[in-house]
């Protein structure tokens, strides 16, 4: 997933994505003259139980847009503290694809 982009201009005909963009868990960027404005971040359980910063870091990092470290300091937490936030939130820390998954497995052996 990526972050969808909505300029100011555009925010009274595409209310209904930036809408299902936030029901469907997604963060999105209001940007005026080119330049961000705020982040619309989703109402939903991760803001309710971790607060804004962890709910931002999580949705980040579960979407591929940042970092663990990048997500972590977001999150004002250290690295192994966001990895045990992830699991309580069951967003794994890592995804693999199969083929990568088969490949580390030999790496071990």
């Amino acid at each position: 997933m990526d972050l969808h982009i909505f300029t100011v201009r555009e925010l009274r005909s595409r209310t209904g994505e930036l809408l299902k963009d936030a029901e469907n868990g997604r963060l999105a960027l209001v940007t005026k003259h080119g330049r961000p404005a705020f982040l619309a971040v989703p109402f939903n359980d991760y803001l309710l139980n971790y607060g804004v910063n962890r709910a931002m870091a999580l949705s980040l990092f579960k979407d591929n847009l940042v970092t663990m470290g990048q997500a972590a300091k977001i999150a004002a937490l250290s690295q192994e503290e966001f990895i045990e936030l992830l699991g309580e939130t069951e967003i794994p820390a890592v995804a693999y694809s199969p083929d990568e998954l088969e490949e580390e497995i030999d790496s071990l052996v």
